[in-house]
């Protein structure tokens, strides 16, 4: 079927399009304009049309998500499914997050957490998603057969074939390394750590586990940058932790995972024993300037109720005080561990307005929204349904201004929020949102609008209101198809996982084998992730090429 969206605005920076003209598409792809009479036409007068939106970085499957869930119930019973809904089997959490992106225009999300030691039940987990292509980035750095080979100096090609086997097995998108070396550090009682201070058994730093991580995905063409979860989360002084990380990875590529809770400096440097934080983006978008292998994402804080949810079990463990409600699940198990803390982002709290104002002030400065990702981090800073919103203060000043106006003075004091005039303009939320997270992932064929690319689509209602407009689409495609109208969803379907393409060593395997056997006595056919595990209804597996 030949598909034209006539008379929109076009919104696509990778070919420096923004003007009123169509789009074609045929056979889930967008082609060059036809001769032909297209088969169907859609209206997009007064609208603006963009690729379909793309998620790096969100927790939507896996078992701390699960845990979130027992732990809190009354925060996801928005999740119910009715009755009768085609993908009521997924207890309604995996099509609420599938319909609730897809009303926004997305059409693609990545969980940024896959436990090698858990892939399958996370893999079953992303497939309960409708609507969405998604991945996951496979977690590396804490677990004992990595650090057993550094440790023993058994050189790059030992760690990038176990690297490579890990991609394999998990059927990972790319590789997540979560403050290195952390997990083994707590449970030998350490508390606080740096990125050279030695962790107790192995006798190894966080740079050199990050470093050798950085190596690895080079070597293998592992098309997303290794996706780097600092030390020191959300404390003050964190500023140096990503700056320190963003030197140490001397020009390799490397992406920062939720900027905004490392944005935060010391109140007073000649006495940082002094209380709070202060606003570190203007250090932090210097830094970025002065690198350009880096990306980051932001991790936005919106207000209210959520749950934080990491495999940083030292950060964690550190958060559980601030537990509100007072509850909390910690697990030191092996490798990652982690845990669920629930936290309240209070409305007009002096703490949690900063925090809203750092990220804010992050996205704001940035001098390339491409290399500046939107996300929340969901839900540690908040769900992923207040993107529309936050895109709504970043195109506004006027409805900016009388947010900080409601808010603590903290935020003029310690932040440079209220004095930043910017106003994104659509490229720059379409740079902010579909082409860098696309680019950031090595996903060639989606995230532009340019001949070739999957006809994932959103078309918006042109609206003075950007949070009502962001928030539901007027009409929303995926491979050509409508799956969004007005808001609601029209059409039910499993998308897509993506996963890398690559094959693992065999010698590595037969030392992975050996290894887990001895250690769990099981072995890799225990940890893999088969096509037949996976129902048919809920899609297939679709390879994404290395890097050459």
């Amino acid at each position: 079927m030949l598909t034209r969206i006539h008379g929109g605005r076009v919104i696509d920076p990778t070919a420096g399009r923004d003007a009123v003209g169509d789009i074609w598409i045929e056979d889930g792809r967008v082609v060059a304009p036809s001769e032909r009479k297209p088969d169907r036409t859609i209206d997009a007068t007064g609208c603006v049309v963009m690729a379909g939106g793309v998620e790096v970085h969100s927790h939507i499957a896996g078992g701390n998500v699960v845990m979130s869930r027992l732990l809190l119930p009354d925060l996801y019973v928005s999740e119910s499914a009715p009755n009768g809904h085609p993908f009521a089997h997924a207890g309604g959490s995996g099509s609420w997050i599938g319909a609730n992106y897809a009303r926004m225009g997305y059409t693609t999300a990545v969980e940024p957490a896959l436990p090698p030691s858990n892939a399958l039940a996370t893999h079953l987990e992303l497939a309960d998603i409708p609507l969405l292509d998604r991945g996951g980035l496979a977690v590396l750095g804490n677990d004992d057969h990595l650090l057993q080979l550094l440790r023993n100096g058994e050189g790059k090609q030992a760690v990038r074939d176990l690297v490579q086997q890990t991609l394999a097995h998990s059927r990972g998108l790319g590789v997540k390394c979560i403050n290195a070396g952390g997990a083994s550090a707590f449970k030998d009682g350490v508390l606080k750590l740096s990125l050279d201070d030695e962790i107790p058994c192995y006798g190894l730093t966080t740079r050199k586990i990050m470093s050798a991580l950085l190596d690895a995905v080079e070597e293998i063409g592992v098309p997303h940058p290794l996706h780097v979860h600092c030390n020191n989360l959300g404390l003050p002084g964190a500023d140096d932790s990503l700056v320190a990380t963003l030197e140490a990875a001397e020009g390799r590529r490397i992406h920062f995972a939720h900027a905004q809770f490392y944005a935060y400096g010391v109140v007073d440097p000649e006495n940082p024993m002094t209380g709070g934080f202060r606003s570190a983006a203007e250090r932090i978008n210097a830094a970025m300037e002065a690198h350009p292998n880096a990306t980051y994402d932001v991790g936005q804080v919106v207000f209210g109720q959520t749950v934080t949810i990491s495999l940083d079990i030292l950060r964690q463990f550190g958060g559980r005080k601030g537990a509100k409600p007072k509850k909390w699940v910690l697990s030191a198990g092996d490798a990652e561990g982690g845990g669920v803390v629930p936290f309240l982002y209070r409305p007009r709290g002096p703490v949690s307005s900063l925090q809203w104002a750092i990220g804010l002030e992050l996205m704001l400065l940035s001098s390339n929204p491409e290399r500046t990702i939107l996300t929340t981090d969901h839900p540690n800073g908040g769900v992923f349904t207040e993107y529309p919103r936050i895109i709504h203060l970043l195109m506004d000043a006027e409805e900016r201004a009388k947010e900080i106006a409601t808010l603590p003075a903290v935020v003029g004091e310690r932040s440079g929020l209220p004095k930043i005039e910017r106003e994104y303009s659509f490229s720059e939320i379409a740079q902010l949102t579909r082409s860098g997270p696309a680019k950031l992932l090595g996903l060639t064929d989606r995230g532009h609008l340019r001949e070739g690319a999957k006809a994932d689509v959103a078309i918006y209602r042109d609206q003075k209101d950007r949070t009502a407009m962001f928030s539901h689409a007027k009409l929303v495609l995926k491979d050509g198809q409508p799956i969004v109208e007005d808001g609601e969803v029209v059409a039910w379907f499993s998308g897509k996982t993506l996963s890398l393409d690559v094959e693992a060593d065999a010698g590595m395997e037969k030392r992975a084998e050996s290894y887990l056997q001895d250690r769990f006595g099981a072995g890799l056919d225990t940890f893999a992730v088969p096509d037949a595990a996976f129902p048919e209804n809920t899609g297939t597996f679709e390879d994404v090429a290395c890097r050459a």
